[in-house]
């Protein structure tokens, strides 16, 4: 959740509550100062109930922002799981095909989607050393191209699920 969106949301809560603890308080000192005779006690009634459905709203509004506050921490935790487990299992399987490392560089870049000429750029070499080293690095891997080496990252990162719902 965005900065700006969790302090909206509790802006509105903060508004919320205020509103509550007015209509509660001027319902509170309207239905214990009221005179029966007068024949306001339904319209005082109706006002309370009013108010504690507000009340009501407040705490169901307060509950569900501290829900997605959570869910917001429980999904930052699995992407840095994630993260640190995609880079383990590129980092086995570059070692396991042998990759120089200067084939590593180009793999990495290719993965991250970077063009031939981009990665020439920042390698700072010929167009011509990039697409000889992707061809090894493609060679080395089994695949015909770079959507065949992202996508066997890919494929490993779903085969296996990284936290066991169970378990939980």
């Amino acid at each position: 959740m965005t900065f700006r969106k969790l302090t909206w949301l509790w802006g509105l809560l903060v508004a919320q509550a205020g509103c509550a603890a007015f209509f509660l308080f001027d319902a509170l000192a309207d239905w214990a100062g009221q005179d029966a005779a007068l024949g306001f006690r339904h319209y005082h009634s109706f006002e309370m109930l009013v108010a504690l459905a507000l009340v009501a709203g407040f705490v169901a509004t307060a509950l569900q922002i501290r829900d997605l506050l959570h869910q917001q921490s429980d999904l930052n935790r699995q992407v840095r799981i994630a993260k640190g487990s995609l880079a383990k299992l590129i980092e086995h399987q570059f070692t396991e095909w042998g990759l120089s490392a200067a084939e590593r560089d180009v793999a990495m870049l290719a993965i991250k989607g970077l063009s031939i000429s981009e990665m020439a750029e920042i390698r700072q070499t010929r167009e011509g050393t990039i697409k000889a080293q992707c061809a090894a690095v493609y060679r080395k891997a089994g695949v015909a191209g770079r959507l065949q080496l992202i996508s066997l990252f890919i494929e490993d990162l779903i085969a296996d699920p990284l936290i066991d719902d169970r378990t939980e």
